[in-house]
């Protein structure tokens, strides 16, 4: 029979081995973190240290008033990652296609301190509302409020009068955990509804009625670039509702002046054929089209603002005599160059 020593000592060596690693390398595993270690545990536990930038809760009030305004009250409360802003950026539409609205009236606060100055900024068919302090940086998780006067939003029909507005917007690059959208009146809903999500995929909202007078939607898990779409239906009358304002398309040339465009384009090779024109003929051409270009563009903007600009026949005159002073010149100028290769001397 085998001695029984022999068979029990390999094991046992092999587990007092391990216990005397174990416990070597207990004060190791007991030691506090290194800083970047500890602020990923941190940001696995404390939301407040989440190291992705995402949106908790994004309530909306919207007071559809008597006079046809709409009252707009956002509170955003914002996860900022470890490095910090120094703030937020809401994007409110003025134009949608030639449709323009009024955003007035903006007041912004923050009941966790945070520095809530706002500046607005007309940038192509938004408004820019940026709440904070370029001077100072925010971490961890801030809430803001955000309030202003939305004008001309809603449309008038013959039978209704009709409120559609996406109430949190699809410009947010980051998640948002919960929505609620409020809805108030002071004639009863009772035609509201709500879709979440993108206009291609969506989802209707969890709805709850708050009397005869507000309605309240929420949705949790939206995803970055999802909104919250809302339409109201208003019985004719109801409120008073001004008329819609519109703004020129971009485009509003005439068939004379896309013509005239294209004609231009074509002589560029006609211009190069042609015995050397002189370099004055391509100046002058160019100094009249750009006239022609400025004047137009500072006639809409000056009426209704820098993203009014609308490209009419005024425009197209002038791009096209600075095509054709463009092509002139340019061909004196190679001639020019061509002759001094190969003679030596210039003009």
């Amino acid at each position: 029979m085998p001695e029984v020593r022999g068979l029990v000592r390999g094991p046992a060596v092999a587990v007092w081995l391990v216990l005397a690693i174990a416990l070597l390398a207990l004060p190791v595993l007991l030691a506090p973190l290194p800083a970047e270690a500890a602020v990923t545990e941190a940001a696995v536990t404390d939301p407040v240290a989440d190291p992705v930038e995402r949106i908790p809760t994004y309530d909306v009030v919207m007071t559809i008033r008597a006079d046809g305004v709409v009252h707009v009250r956002e509170t955003i409360t914002y996860d900022f990652d470890v490095r910090g802003e120094h703030g937020i950026v809401l994007s409110v539409p003025y134009r949608r296609h030639n449709r323009l609205y009024d955003v007035r009236d903006v007041r912004t606060s923050s009941s966790t301190g945070a520095p809530a100055r706002a500046d607005t900024l007309k940038l192509l068919h938004d408004v820019q509302i940026t709440v904070g302090n370029m001077g100072h940086r925010v971490h961890g998780r801030q809430a803001y409020v955000i309030e202003y006067d939305l004008a001309w939003a809603i449309t008038p029909y013959a039978d209704r009068d009709e409120f559609l507005w996406n109430a949190i917007g699809t410009y947010w690059d980051v998640p948002i955990g919960e929505a609620a959208v409020r809805v108030e009146a002071p004639v009863p809903l009772r035609h509201v509804g709500c879709l979440a999500g993108t206009a291609t995929s969506y989802t209707r909202c969890l709805r709850d009625r708050d009397g005869p007078f507000a309605i309240d939607f929420t949705q949790t898990g939206l995803r970055p670039h999802e909104g919250v779409m809302i339409k109201v239906r208003l019985p004719k009358g109801a409120i008073v509702v001004p008329p819609p304002h519109y703004a020129r398309p971009h485009w509003t040339g005439s068939w004379a002046g896309s013509v005239m465009l294209v004609l231009a384009l074509g002589s560029v090779g006609l211009v190069a054929r042609r015995p050397t024109p002189r370099p004055r003929v391509g100046e002058i051409l160019i100094v009249l089209g750009t006239a022609l270009v400025v004047l137009d563009v500072v006639d809409d903007v000056a009426a209704r603002g820098l993203w009014a600009f609308s490209l009419g026949d005024g425009c197209l005159a002038g791009l096209a005599l600075v095509i054709i002073g463009a092509a002139a010149l340019g061909t004196y100028r190679f001639r020019a160059w061509e002759r001094a290769a190969v003679t030596g001397r210039g003009d």
